[in-house]
């Protein structure tokens, strides 16, 4: 990417932090991985419970090892061998975490998160229950406005995601979404954040990179 690109780019950041501002919802612009890490450490301390929402972003920016390194009483979902009774007791046990770490399928320039969930554990505990929430995305996922939020699930998120998943799902062949009726939807919940009464909740990260779908 050019310097003329990144200066496009970085305007956008700023007015989408400043947006978030205003809605009670805490902005930072991240430069790297190191820095994304230090943040984060700086926003949660050593023998907090933390959870996460189901994450590309979380895994490719190494907040996943960096939650597990045992500092922090991790929640961990991704558990080889959990029962779905197992795995419903941690979506639970997450409400009251001191900080639920996920992205955010769209956020807009207006500072609203915008996002749709299958099973719904990620998007209720995002609108309550954590102590903080704690949201990664990257520039990729910022768009205009709701409608270009829309737009961006139906023809990026939710298909990436299907395939990822290896569900059965018309998007998981086609590449776009059909508001299908299959057994697989995960487009089930449709959640707008718009602003936040607690001013210490919530923590978006942006990166100056592209992360996730």
């Amino acid at each position: 990417m050019d310097r003329n690109s990144d200066f496009v780019y970085e305007k956008k950041m700023q007015r989408t932090a400043e947006k978030l501002r205003s809605n009670n919802i805490n902005p930072y612009i991240i430069d790297s991985i190191e820095d994304l890490h230090e943040t984060i450490r700086s926003l949660i301390k050593s023998g907090d419970t933390v959870a996460v929402g189901g994450s590309m972003t979380l895994f490719e920016t190494g907040v996943i090892d960096l939650l597990k390194n045992g500092e922090y009483k991790f929640l961990d979902r991704y558990e080889k061998g959990l029962t779905p009774e197992a795995t419903r007791k941690i979506f639970v046990d997450s409400f009251d975490s001191d900080a639920y770490f996920t992205s955010s399928n769209a956020l807009t320039t207006d500072g609203v998160l915008y996002n749709i969930d299958g099973t719904g554990n990620r998007v209720a505990a995002m609108i309550y229950g954590p102590k903080k929430v704690i949201v990664v995305v990257g520039k990729n996922k910022i768009v205009e406005n709701i409608e270009e939020a829309e737009l961006r699930l139906k023809t990026i998120a939710a298909p990436a995601n299907a395939k990822r998943l290896n569900l059965s799902t018309p998007c998981a062949t086609t590449g776009i979404c059909s508001n299908c009726s299959s057994k697989d939807r995960i487009c089930t919940d449709f959640v707008t954040i718009k602003k936040q009464r607690d001013p210490n909740r919530m923590h978006v990260l942006i990166l100056k990179e592209d992360y996730g779908y």
